[in-house]
């Protein structure tokens, strides 16, 4: 399974971005991952096999890949059921999983409309980039639940 993390927006804090490539190596230990900023939802659609048209949203023929947004509206997941997400997912599809972070006003309409998952990490409000290493650090627990490593249980 390859995992494709994706956020609107170029990274402004140092911190942030060292955060990432330290959580995108952890990750790259258990699955192919890539972290990836784009520059707008458009971009985001595009990658994934999904295009907008005016304001009504338009499927490519074949999906490219299964998009999962972090949404406030989306499904909140305890971190043993965001594992079995990905142990299901992996599993039951050959596609890549692409996690999307929005900008700072969150994802549009028509963009939840295109997504397969939406998932929260409940009702706190978080800055985009700090909700991006969040995501990161979930995405690396579940796979060390998934494999028994002691990270998890070290709480």
């Amino acid at each position: 399974m390859k995992i494709k993390v994706a956020w609107i927006g170029k990274t402004k804090e140092p911190a942030i971005q060292s955060l990432t490539v330290e959580y995108l190596k952890r990750i790259a230990r258990y699955a192919p991952v890539e972290g990836i900023a784009l520059r707008d939802e458009g971009a985001l659609l595009e990658m994934c096999g999904r295009a907008l048209s005016g304001k009504r949203q338009k499927s490519v023929r074949e999906d490219k890949s299964t998009l999962a947004l972090m949404d406030s509206r989306g499904k909140e997941l305890s971190s043993e059921q965001f594992a079995q997400f990905l142990r299901d997912y992996q599993d039951r599809n050959p596609l890549p999983l692409v996690f999307a972070v929005g900008g700072a006003d969150g994802f549009r309409n028509e963009t939840r409309s295109a997504a397969q998952h939406a998932l929260s990490f409940g009702k706190i409000t978080l800055a985009h980039e700090l909700a991006r290493v969040v995501l990161l650090e979930q995405i690396y627990r579940a796979f060390t639940i998934l494999k028994g490593h002691p990270y998890h249980c070290g709480h």
